[in-house]
């Protein structure tokens, strides 16, 4: 799923799971400001790449319920689910919290448990997964891909991202 200018001189991909720490906190600490500066300006264009990482089958129930909340609300479950990891941890409750999240947007709890069982939808999800792991070498979340270079496997701080889109702007 993508955001921004398609036409953007940069093209930015960020492969990352929803069950990924550090994933989580780029997305709270670094994407807000990044988006602000860079996406909202026109000046990159950004794909979201999902991936798994353990649990699988709950980075896959977030993925595949981000999707059946459809295009528009799919960076904000994403964003919901990636803020959510905290309260998985105290409680142990993750269920309950995807229910949330999926009630927050419009799906009924039955709308939530035919979209996270669709097995058509997980197997589509999982060849993403394996042509990212396959085709691009993706091992590690988050992983940055910037005009088609691996630019970084790991956190990326605002200063990072910021010299790497300066310098494919350059080329």
């Amino acid at each position: 799923m993508s955001m921004g200018d398609p036409n953007a001189p940069v093209k930015m991909v960020e492969y990352a799971s929803l069950t990924c720490s550090h994933c989580a906190r780029f997305n709270e600490e670094v994407f807000p400001e990044f988006k602000k500066t860079y996406i909202d300006t026109g000046r990159v264009h950004y794909t979201l790449r999902e991936f798994l990482t353990p649990p699988n089958e709950v980075a896959a129930a977030g993925f595949l319920m981000a999707r059946c909340a459809g295009k528009d609300k799919y960076f904000q479950v994403v964003d919901a689910v990636f803020r959510s990891q905290r309260e998985w941890a105290e409680t142990g409750d993750i269920r309950g919290s995807l229910v949330r999240i999926a009630q927050s947007v419009g799906m009924s709890e039955d709308e939530f448990n035919k979209c996270i069982s669709d097995e058509t939808a997980l197997s589509e999800l999982n060849k993403r997964v394996e042509a990212a792991i396959k085709t691009q070498k993706i091992t590690a979340t988050p992983t940055f891909v910037i005009n088609g270079k691996v630019v970084k496997a790991g956190e990326m701080s605002l200063a990072e991202l910021s010299a790497a889109v300066a310098e494919a702007s350059k080329k």
